[in-house]
């Protein structure tokens, strides 16, 4: 008699789609074909104008009258915008402020929100259930443009750095993102280790928080973007211009026209496109969320969908 020995299933590849379930049947070539040309017409559509800013960025003055303004075919590749840029100038001080506010603030934001979301899904927590209310609220009703700002005039966190973080700090939907995320977290591992003798901050850090690293990367992401796409706070409570982030310098340079400091003398001698410089400061300004979001891309669903659906 011979035995019947199961070959294991090989995990497909990355450019391989995943097994079907028995009940779904095999997709069509018509309709294979038809996605296949939707999403080559979505990524172009994305990707186009994309290309052209970073090839225009990369340009010279004189390919950029040629084609008169914006290039889509490169003819020779220059780095001369970005090295003025870079060189120490307005530029260099706003993104290095970007940098700092988004590391602070994001770390600021995902500390707060964590231990509220983590208290919040314990059931027995002092207050737990009006605390909960509260945050609701906030959601839906909002005191307005006018007592926000004169409450943070009144705190003396005008032109400084913290009216860039302390007033949009806490997103009441990431808090119960995180509140759904740990309140699946089984209860009899945290009796089990309260039994231990661990406190909360010891369940939090070893056990809650290691289970919750997707939840933690894209919740994570969402702040950190948010800071560094940030433009309204810096324009409506900081006076000083040396003081400014890089979007707001972005918005001066595309939407008003206003070359930033140490470069308009260049603009005007001919060695800078302007065109060249406001290309090369939206890539600046598009980089780091173009990088990091591949990697959070794989939490995205986990993240967002556990927790979020009850049965």
């Amino acid at each position: 008699m011979t035995a019947v020995i199961d070959k294991p299933v090989s995990k497909p590849r990355w450019w391989q789609a995943p097994p079907r379930p028995a009940w779904e049947e095999e997709p069509s070539k018509a309709g294979l074909a038809g996605k296949s040309i939707a999403l080559s017409l979505a990524c172009l559509a994305v990707l186009f104008p994309l290309w052209i800013v970073v090839v225009t960025s990369l340009s010279s003055r004189k390919t950029i009258d040629e084609a008169g303004g914006l290039v889509m075919v490169p003819k020779g590749i220059t780095f001369i915008a970005y090295q003025e840029l870079l060189s120490g100038g307005q530029v260099t001080r706003a993104t290095i402020i970007s940098i700092l506010v988004t590391l602070v603030g994001t770390l600021f934001s995902m500390t707060v929100s964590v231990l509220c979301a983590y208290g919040l899904s314990r059931s027995g927590s002092l207050g737990h259930r009006w605390i909960l209310m509260t945050l609701l609220a906030t959601m839906f009703f909002s005191a307005g443009l006018i007592p926000t700002y004169l409450l943070v005039q009144s705190l003396g966190l005008t032109d400084s750095y913290l009216a860039l973080i302390l007033p949009s700090a806490i997103s009441v939907f990431n808090i119960l993102v995180l509140r759904g995320f740990f309140m699946e977290i089984s209860q009899e591992l945290i009796d089990s280790a309260r039994i231990d003798g661990a406190g909360d901050f010891r369940i939090l850090w070893q056990i809650v928080m290691p289970l919750s690293r997707a939840v933690l990367a894209v919740i994570t992401l969402f702040y950190a973007v948010g800071y560094w796409s940030a433009w309204f706070n810096a324009s409506l409570y900081l006076n000083q211009q040396d003081m400014m982030p890089l979007q707001n310098v972005m918005i001066q340079l595309v939407q008003r026209q206003e070359a930033p400091v140490g470069l308009g003398q260049a603009i005007k001698t001919g060695q800078l496109s302007g065109l060249a410089i406001q290309m090369a400061v939206m890539v600046m300004a598009l980089l780091p969320v173009a990088v990091l979001s591949p990697f959070v891309q794989k939490h995205f669903k986990k993240g967002m969908l556990t927790g979020a659906v009850k049965g």
